[in-house]
């Protein structure tokens, strides 16, 4: 008797080949395929559109990472000896991490505001050695987005380089993109695990032409306009291939933003109906390729998981439990760590896809019962 079948924890769907199919052929028709080709240029203008941002405004990268690393690069160069550490939150992926690493700053990692799960600017203007920050990344937790304005206050006030990981952000930036986007660099991840996806790649979003310059140079070698490596820079250009993934992507966005959200409300209905709603965080509040379901402690988050496993439903930890709980990363020096520490462990990343089924989600919401009655 074969195994029963287990719902995967995040089924991607990007555009069909036949939606694709006109954009290869147009790369046929060109034979360019990377060094910001047609494709490329008309998705960072219709992405502009979509934000609502300036000409140039939107710089594509082969990755979220690599996004990150030249914003980090374009405004903030690489770490200097007298001032090597950059803040990050505690809480979020190790691509955080990485990013700054790469661009040769020493992550120092902060708690994060047990509301909002982000970094706290007015909190972050106290903090002990700023004489030794190169650089501060806050980061949009599962696609929440950060405002700006408080950002853009505490870079006048200290002089620090700002530069945000926007992640999966992209639904709730382009909802309020005046308060979310702006002269700060703000990175998103296109991973095909996101809302809106190219298979890998992303952008840096700004207002400020000098930046969105000094990005772009630093995604292609220190080259700009001439052949001629002027800054410190890495190969972080998107090919032709994900920006034909990327323009399909946009024509059919509307419908897989409401496919998400049905997941979502779906999902909502039914935790009420066994008394759990409290406990669900999805979209509009999160990205909507994260269902998250909140523990009432870490006891009952293992004891769902438990249950999750019984049933063959598959989960993430999306963020483990904080970067220091990562190998690599056990040794950084960082602050008190007293939110993520106690709310890491409960946050369970659910089952998406915008096709998942009313069955499945029964079936996700049948285990996480399970599991939460067992103290009942």
């Amino acid at each position: 008797m074969s195994a029963p079948r287990s719902i995967p924890v995040l089924r991607p769907l990007l555009p069909h080949a036949d939606r694709l199919l006109p954009y290869l052929r147009r790369i046929d028709a060109t034979r360019t395929y990377s060094n910001w080709g047609p494709l490329v240029d008309e998705l960072e203008r219709r992405l502009e559109t979509h934000f609502g941002l300036p000409m140039h405004g939107v710089v594509s990268a082969a990755s979220g990472t690599a996004a990150l690393v030249g914003a980090v690069l374009g405004i903030a160069g690489r770490a200097g000896r007298q001032r090597p550490l950059a803040l990050i939150p505690a809480y979020t992926f190790a691509a955080t991490a990485l990013a700054v690493e790469q661009c040769g700053y020493r992550p120092y990692l902060v708690d994060v505001d047990p509301r909002t799960w982000q970094l706290d600017p007015a909190r972050l203007l106290n903090q002990s050695g700023l004489n030794r920050v190169g650089l501060v990344v806050p980061v949009a937790p599962f696609g929440r987005p950060v405002p700006h304005d408080h950002w853009i206050g505490f870079r006048h006030r200290t002089g620090i380089p700002v530069a945000i990981d926007g992640g999966a952000s992209f639904e709730g930036a382009s909802d309020e993109s005046r308060r979310f986007l702006g002269e700060i660099p703000t990175a998103f991840s296109f991973h095909a695990t996101k809302s809106f996806a190219t298979g890998e790649g992303g952008c840096v979003t700004t207002t400020d032409a000098g930046t969105s310059k000094r990005i772009t140079q630093a995604l292609n070698f220190g080259f700009f306009e001439i052949r001629d490596c002027q800054s410190p820079s890495t190969n972080g250009k998107m090919s032709e291939y994900h920006a034909a993934v990327g323009l399909a992507e946009l024509e059919g966005w509307t419908e897989k933003r409401a496919a998400l959200r049905s997941v979502a409300e779906s999902y909502r209905a039914r935790l009420s109906t066994a008394g759990l709603a409290d406990r669900f965080i999805g979209a509009p509040d999160v990205a909507g390729c994260y269902a998250l379901f909140h523990g009432a402690d870490a006891a009952e988050a293992a004891r769902a998981q438990e249950s999750l496993d019984r049933s063959h439903v598959e989960y993430r930890l999306w963020y483990g439990k904080g970067l220091l709980s990562q190998s690599y990363f056990s040794d950084l020096e960082h602050d008190a760590l007293d939110v993520t520490n106690e709310m890491a462990p409960r946050i369970i990343g659910l089952p998406v896809a915008p096709d998942l089924s009313a069955e499945a989600i029964d079936a996700v919401v049948s285990a996480l019962c399970g599991g939460v009655a067992q103290r009942r």
